[in-house]
Formats: structure tokens, sequence, C-alpha cells
């Protein structure tokens, strides 16, 4: 997870050519073909998208932009610490 590239995407995509992407991405790593690395990549880069879909809610919520990417980053890094 990178938040640079969360802002990034959420800042160039909307959060439906977002959604797509990640589903194009999850039905990719189904076909038996698919390694090991390719998986740790499209994993890394499925992380950064549903953080930029996840940013787009804040945001539509109300949340400023900065703080919205801030609260993501603290909520996961909150979920990986319990």
């Amino acid at each position: 997870m990178k938040l640079p590239v969360i802002r990034h995407l959420q800042r160039n995509n909307d959060a439906e050519k977002l959604q797509h992407t990640i589903e194009v991405l999850e039905n990719f790593t189904e076909h038996r073909s698919v390694t090991e690395e390719e998986m740790d990549v499209i994993g890394e880069l499925i992380t950064n998208l549903c953080g930029a879909v996840e940013v787009h809610k804040m945001i539509e919520e109300g949340t400023p932009e900065k703080d919205a990417a801030n609260n993501f980053v603290k909520k996961v890094m909150g979920s990986i610490d319990r």
C-alpha cells in the first residue's frame, strides 16, 4: 500500500473506473497460469485501487481529500496492529 499511489489513482480516476479495474485484476488472478510473483504484484495493485475507492467514498461523505487519504491509511494500519 502506497499513499502517493492511492492519491494519484483517486485524483485521476472515478470510483466506477477503479472498481472495474479491480474486477478485471481479480478475474485475471483466477487463471491457472498466474505465478506467485504476479499474484503479489496484482495484490499490491488491488490494495492501492481499493484504497482509492475508499478515499473517494470518504470524500463524497464530506471528508477533505487530505484527511480522507490519511484516515484510510490509519484505518489499515490499525487493523494490521490488532
